[in-house]
């Protein structure tokens, strides 16, 4: 059963916590949620093993939070806010963050927006692409549209399509996601990375071709460093027994 924390604009973030030890907050990719980028995985196992609290939650318009249709409250501030009213709602003054894709950009967002509440930052399938100017991207458009259109037959886009295939399995609500998808969610600049003083993992596919090499991102950051995952993509990604153990390393003390 989902715990439930509130947003500064009033949604519930629905969220749950496992196991004991230092706490380790997880943010979910786009169109997931915590169960399906988490749970499945296998990553409660593993960290819940290896002595952490972990606390997932659901972003907004996904999982069992609150699911607005309007794009102006999917922002990068309103969606950091509230991962911190979760941790608030827990009483966690300081934690390890770890988020994949759309979760990974929303920890880099939290850390630049909050950083007194995070000790270290994993970055999962978020790479060098994270860098360049994807505000006049017309793939954004192209898929939002895609989620929202009736009939997923004119859909021509295989990226798109892909999306929309994710969006239509059973508990999604692809017209929140939509506008979440079309949220103002610029990316952070190089510069303001490199004002980050905690330490920084950037964990990415050798074939993931959504986010880039992890690399540039990671030299990016004052106290970055990146692991590449051979032989894996986007997707494939997430669950891998070695992108499990860098992170494991990676936040030891």
């Amino acid at each position: 059963m989902a715990l439930i924390a509130k947003s500064v604009d009033g949604l519930d973030i629905a969220y749950e916590v496992a196991g004991q030890g230092r706490p380790l907050v997880l943010i979910h990719g786009f169109a997931s949620d915590r169960a399906q980028n988490w749970k499945a995985p296998l990553w409660f196992d593993a960290l819940t093993t290896a002595g952490f609290r972990v606390i997932a939650l659901d972003c907004r318009g996904h999982g069992e939070s609150g699911k607005p249709h309007e794009p102006a409250r999917y922002t990068n501030d309103l969606m950091a806010d509230d991962v911190l009213s979760v941790m608030d709602r827990e009483k966690i003054p300081l934690a390890d963050v770890m988020g994949y894709s759309m979760g990974g950009m929303l920890g880099v967002h939290f850390l630049l927006r909050h950083p007194a509440r995070i000790r270290k930052l994993v970055i999962g399938g978020v790479g060098e692409y994270y860098l360049h100017d994807r505000s006049a991207d017309p793939r954004i458009a192209e898929t939002a549209a895609a989620l929202e259109v009736e009939d997923k037959c004119t859909i021509v886009n295989p990226m798109a399509k892909a999306f929309r295939d994710f969006a239509d399995q059973a508990g999604k609500d692809r017209l929140a996601l939509a506008a979440c998808m079309r949220g103002n969610r610029p990316n952070r600049t190089a510069v303001e990375l490199a004002r980050a003083e905690q330490p920084v993992l950037v964990v990415c596919g050798e074939n993931d071709n959504l986010s880039g090499p992890p690399g540039p991102l990671a030299a990016s950051f004052a106290n970055g460093r990146a692991f590449i995952v051979p032989r894996r993509d986007h997707m494939t990604c997430v669950g891998d027994r070695l992108y499990k153990q860098a992170v494991l390393e990676f936040l030891s003390p």
